[in-house]
């Protein structure tokens, strides 16, 4: 009995695997996970350095705008010479 069931389940695997109805849906659908992945994968490594050059620029923009503000600060705070 279990010899008859390993049997047919081998069976209907190896017919399943060799349909060429399923291999064609199966290839398409394996291409366009590969296009997908692959545009997903182009995509991160656009965004990250574009990112990080992006973050790194703004926080030394905002940085010279703080050293300027107290710069400022400290000129206003002393006496003016004449």
């Amino acid at each position: 009995m279990e010899e008859n069931l390993r049997a047919s389940l081998s069976a209907s695997v190896a017919d399943a695997l060799t349909d060429p109805a399923i291999d064609s849906v199966s290839g398409a659908s394996l291409m366009v996970f590969l296009v997908i992945a692959g545009l997903g994968l182009a995509m991160a490594l656009v965004y990250v350095p574009l990112r990080l050059f992006l973050t790194i620029t703004a926080r030394s923009r905002r940085l010279r705008l703080l050293q300027r503000i107290r710069r400022l600060r400290e000129e206003l705070g002393q006496p003016i010479q004449s």
